[in-house]
């Protein structure tokens, strides 16, 4: 599971809105959720409009649950708008749009997790559970599946991840806290003072050496390790890849 700090904690998560145009899967969704918030407020909307609308002064969720096909906005662009109202809340996505691209974009864009609606009701709870404990939540088809080339291809285990992390040169852990905290090459070059090819080999060098085919595997893993691998690169940095 991803375990980056951005739910609040238990105490807090009173109230809840559940964005979903479908009145029995919402319904069915709020008795899942009273189940691990049992003195929750939970309110719903059928639309993206309707849900931002009850947000105000008088109602402040600590938690949202958004679907991404509503009548009037389908896909990522409904969770920023959202995200742009609410930043500081945690949104948990619950779609039947289930891309590889599409979680992970939502994931980059800082959801607190994703379920796929066909997903059975212990693996929601479960999720509910760990953004409960201030964790984020990724299906493990989903933290062992990267974007493109080599994304069904098998990734190395937490125990793994963890001496190869060890094995990091100083500058490829620099790079490595740099590349978990969203930056881009061309701003890695300029913090390290390095020409942008030789952060570019030396990527490919840590790539290689993690086992991973992309940047967003490489965070994930870092992550999903719950590491503090001793190099500069300390728990709260590598989880910020997926916070951004």
């Amino acid at each position: 599971m991803d375990h980056d700090p951005v739910a609040p904690a238990a105490s807090r998560i009173r109230s809840i809105l559940v964005i979903d145009d479908h009145p029995l899967y919402s319904d069915a969704l709020s008795m899942a959720l009273r189940h691990v918030f049992d003195d929750s407020t939970i309110r719903s909307a059928t639309s993206l409009g309707e849900g931002l609308a009850q947000l105000g002064p008088g109602f402040s969720p600590d938690l949202v649950m958004l679907d991404l096909k509503l009548p009037d906005v389908t896909g990522i662009s409904g969770f920023l708008r959202l995200r742009e109202r609410i930043p500081d809340v945690p949104v948990l996505v619950i779609s039947a749009l289930t891309s590889v691209e599409v979680v992970h974009a939502l994931m980059d864009a800082g959801a607190a997790g994703f379920i796929p609606k066909d997903a059975e009701t212990h693996e929601l709870k479960i999720a509910l559970i760990e953004i409960r404990s201030g964790r984020r939540y990724l299906p493990p088809a989903y933290r062992a599946a990267g974007r493109g080339a080599g994304a069904g291809a098998r990734l190395p285990s937490v125990q793994e991840v963890g001496q190869r992390i060890a094995e990091l040169t100083p500058q490829q852990a620099r790079i490595m806290k740099l590349i978990c905290a969203g930056k881009p090459n061309k701003q890695i070059a300029h913090e390290l003072s390095l020409a942008e090819a030789t952060v570019k080999a030396h990527i490919t060098a840590l790539l290689r050496r993690l086992g991973v085919q992309n940047r967003t595997q490489a965070a994930v893993l870092v992550e999903s390790a719950n590491l503090d691998i001793g190099t500069g690169l300390g728990d709260a940095d590598a989880r910020a890849f997926l916070s951004q």
